[in-house]
């Protein structure tokens, strides 16, 4: 089957949970969380609930199992922890519950950026993964990268993803 035909599988409309990553965001200031929202909702998706965390890895681990388990979602996108400073923790929290992991997924994310932003690219570990069924994305906290990843990768190929998951 061709990829086109893949997608007549693919849901039409997704539940999107949001989680954003860091010791210092708010709500007033998380504008990575805010343009998640705003890229799902546009693309005709719904935001079924977002949350922020501490940089934690037992805090990030316990929302991420509990926005998973939210009736609705079909697709989780964490923002936020995924570089290299001792604090950047999402990655080593959630990467081990990949029951499938999507390494395409950061392979393009990484290209996309060298050709944004130079060899910094690299110091990127954006990851996602099957976890039950369910996509689970996980971005740097930069607005640039959120909207790098939703636009380019995520919001073209969630749907297609889940439809060849769910089969």
């Amino acid at each position: 089957m061709s990829a086109e035909q893949h997608r007549g599988y693919a849901p039409r409309i997704l539940g999107f949970a949001f989680l954003t990553v860091s010791d210092t965001r708010t709500e007033a200031d998380d504008t990575g969380g805010a343009l998640l929202r705003e890229l799902a909702e546009g693309a005709g998706h719904r935001t079924v609930t977002a949350q922020r965390v501490a940089d934690d890895v037992e805090e990030i681990r316990t929302a991420c199992r509990a926005l998973l388990a939210t009736s609705g979602v079909d697709v989780l996108v964490a923002t936020g922890g995924t570089g290299f400073s001792p604090r950047d923790v999402t990655v080593a929290a959630l990467a081990p519950a990949f029951e499938r992991p999507i390494e395409g997924f950061g392979e393009l994310f990484r290209l996309l950026s060298f050709q944004e932003v130079g060899a910094a690219a690299m110091l990127s570990r954006a990851a996602a993964g099957i976890v039950g069924g369910q996509a689970v994305f996980l971005l740097p906290g930069s607005p640039k990268a959120v909207r790098l990843a939703m636009e380019r990768l995520i919001l073209p190929e969630a749907a297609h993803l889940l439809g060849q998951v769910r089969r």
